[in-house]
C-alpha cells in the first residue's frame, strides 16, 4: 500500500519492478486525483503518468476506462517499456488494511516467542 497526496494506491502490476515510490510522488499531480487507476510508464528515462477510470463509470470516455489500458500500453507507450499500474484505495479500504496489518504484527510480536524453549540454567549438582 503506497501514500501519496493523502491518497493510497495498491500496485497492481509491476512490468519490470519499475515501481519507485519517490519517483512516483515527485511526478504525482492533483489532477490525477479523480482516476480509479493510474499507469506509469518510462520513455527516455522520463516517468510518464496516465489515468483511468473503472469500466463501471458510463460517463467516462470508452478510452480512459480500465478495459483499455493494455490497447494504450501496446499503441502509446515504447515496446517493452518498464511500467506499473496502480489502483486507487478508498479510504475506508486504506484503513481496514491498515488496521489488519497491525492486528497481525501485534499477533506476531505474541507468537514470537512461542516456539522458544528456555532450560533452567540452574546445574544439579551431586553429592
Amino acid at each position: 500500500m503506497i501514500k501519496v497526496n493523502e491518497q493510497y494506491f495498491e500496485i497492481i502490476e509491476d512490468y519490470r519492478a519499475s515501481f519507485d515510490e519517490e519517483t512516483f510522488a515527485n511526478r504525482y499531480s492533483d489532477i490525477l486525483d479523480k482516476y480509479d487507476f493510474i499507469v506509469g510508464d518510462f520513455g527516455y528515462d522520463q516517468l510518464r503518468l496516465k489515468g483511468f477510470y473503472n469500466d463501471t463509470n458510463k460517463k467516462a470516455e470508452l478510452s480512459k476506462r480500465f478495459s483499455t489500458i493494455q490497447d494504450y500500453l501496446l499503441e502509446y507507450c515504447n515496446f517493452g517499456c518498464p511500467y506499473f499500474i496502480l489502483r486507487r484505495v478508498s479510504e475506508k479500504e486504506a484503513k481496514r488494511y491498515i488496521d489488519d496489518t497491525r492486528i497481525a504484527d501485534a499477533e506476531f510480536e505474541e507468537n514470537k516467542l512461542h516456539d522458544v524453549k528456555i532450560q533452567p540454567s540452574i546445574q544439579r549438582t551431586e553429592k
